[in-house]
């Protein structure tokens, strides 16, 4: 017997991945680096289905019906190159080798090269859901070899989420390492779902002093409307969580977040695009801060601030950060979807933004009913440049702005930090300021390093320089965008 598909990489999105393959009606080959973990598996949860054990790559080769189609979910960075250099004496012109992990997309582009360069065909795909996308359905973004895709489809899209409707949670990205660049922005994104939500439960509990249970309750009923996604109903879930002694877990959990480097990326590569992603740039720091665990506790006796209590009507503002909550998420994604047009304009990507946000709507983490109005939004208008100009999103956030500046003033004063929601209400007001203070900056620039400026009253491209002092002359450096 020969398997439709290979697998190395049996952790736990691998091994849950192949339970899902072969539930789907494929044969699935294994290996592993660690040959213990294969035989656990085979015996255990692989046990009497179609799962065939491989002792070594040339075997997993072996093992794979023509064209062969073998899929890695093991670490990024250096051990996808180790494993490709392994299985490419044992593969013909043709076979296909596939990345699930999260590899950074300049990486899988690389990738591509090479693996095309040696007669093969190489994808990388980004695969979200977590241990239970795996298993019964995760969002795909694969990307790479088009030429590829159409031996892949009917694998990916049979054991892909589907959403409410039946629409598929995986399509073809694009080329190179569009798949991976795309979900990459997905993580960016989660990164600042998650730390917004989790600036709402801080003013919440220090603010508000709402108990654990008052908070579930909270969560509970926002699921239910425009904030209904997978991040607000665990977190509801987490919230109402106790042990068998009572106890809630949320309260013992120390307050030191991880992070594996995806969100990282994000920001760097906004950074490289000169695209202002600034909130989850604020996420990822968020991060960071919350990593000096002992700094802060040191500080938190040295340095003073106002008291953490809000004194006004509590039901009022709990229904303000619902607003604030949801407007900022609306322009977290817009500045998403800024980077992946940003990504397109660089390396010639024919993106389907809408597609994009359906890929989205089931298996992923960031799953949620708002990804169906941006799906429309980019199906009306495939051209649109922000996602607030959208009629429908507009109205949106004119309904929470003032909310929004409300959560914001009271963070303020409450001395409650609020960085990502906050670079969210500022990214907004300099989006819609015609004349920001770059004129002032751009003076400075030229007055210390005769950097030249544009003017108002000439064409754009055109350059100037003012001999501020006397003493500079007339020589000015040269211009360039980073």
């Amino acid at each position: 017997m020969k398997a439709d598909i290979g697998l190395i990489g049996l952790a736990v999105m691998g091994e849950n991945l192949v339970l899902n393959m072969e539930s789907k009606g494929f044969a699935v080959a294994v290996f592993n680096r660690t040959m213990a973990t294969v035989d656990r598996f085979v015996a255990g949860r692989g046990a009497d289905k179609n799962i065939i054990s491989c002792q070594s790559i040339e075997q997993l080769c072996a093992s794979l019906t023509r064209p062969r189609k073998i899929m890695m979910l093991i670490k990024a960075g250096q051990p996808v190159d180790e494993v490709i250099d392994q299985l490419v004496p044992f593969l013909d012109q043709g076979d296909i080798i596939i990345d699930g992990g999260n590899s950074n997309y300049p990486d899988t582009s690389r990738r591509c090269s090479y693996v095309e360069s040696k007669g093969f065909y190489y994808i990388g795909a980004g695969v979200s859901g977590g241990e239970k996308g795996a298993l019964l359905g995760p969002s795909i973004m694969p990307g790479g070899s088009a030429a590829a895709w159409p031996l892949v489809k009917p694998i990916f899209q049979k054991i892909a989420a589907k959403t409410d409707k039946g629409e598929v949670c995986c399509e073809w990205v694009g080329a190179n390492g569009a798949g991976h660049f795309v979900k990459m922005v997905h993580n960016g994104i989660e990164y600042g779902d998650m730390q917004m939500i989790c600036e709402t439960y801080q003013m919440m509990k220090d603010g508000l002093e709402l108990s654990n249970d008052e908070m579930h309750q909270v969560f509970n009923q926002w699921n239910t409307g425009v904030l209904n996604s997978y991040l607000i109903e665990i977190t509801s879930d987490i919230l109402g969580y106790k042990t068998d002694q009572g106890e809630a877990v949320i309260d013992e959990i120390l307050d030191a977040a991880g992070q594996k480097g995806t969100g990282k990326w994000t920001a760097v590569t906004a950074l490289e695009f000169g695209q202002p992603l600034t909130l989850i740039g604020e996420a990822v720091f968020a991060r960071c801060l919350s990593a000096l665990k002992q700094e802060r506790v040191e500080a938190s006796e040295q340095l003073s601030g106002p008291s953490n209590v809000y004194k006004g009507d509590k039901a009022a503002l709990i229904e303000d950060l619902k607003q604030a909550l949801y407007a900022s998420k609306i322009v977290s994604y817009a500045q998403g979807y800024q980077l992946l047009r940003g990504a397109a304009d660089t390396y010639g990507w024919q993106l389907n933004y809408g597609q994009i946000a359906q890929m989205w709507r089931g298996g992923c983490i960031i799953r949620s009913v708002f990804l169906d109005d941006i799906k429309v939004a980019f199906d009306s208008n495939p051209e649109l440049v922000n996602l607030m100009l959208d009629q429908f999103f507009k109205d949106a956030l004119e309904h929470a702005q003032a909310a929004w500046r409300r959560v914001m003033v009271a963070s303020v004063e409450l001395g409650i930090p609020m960085p990502a929601m906050g670079s969210a209400l500022t990214y907004f007001d300099g989006y819609r300021t015609a004349r920001l203070p770059a004129n002032l900056l751009q003076a400075q620039r030229d007055y210390f390093g005769a950097h030249t400026y544009e003017r108002t009253d000439q064409a754009r491209g055109k350059f100037f320089h003012t001999n501020w002092t006397g003493r500079g002359g007339t020589t000015s450096a040269s211009t360039y965008l980073v």
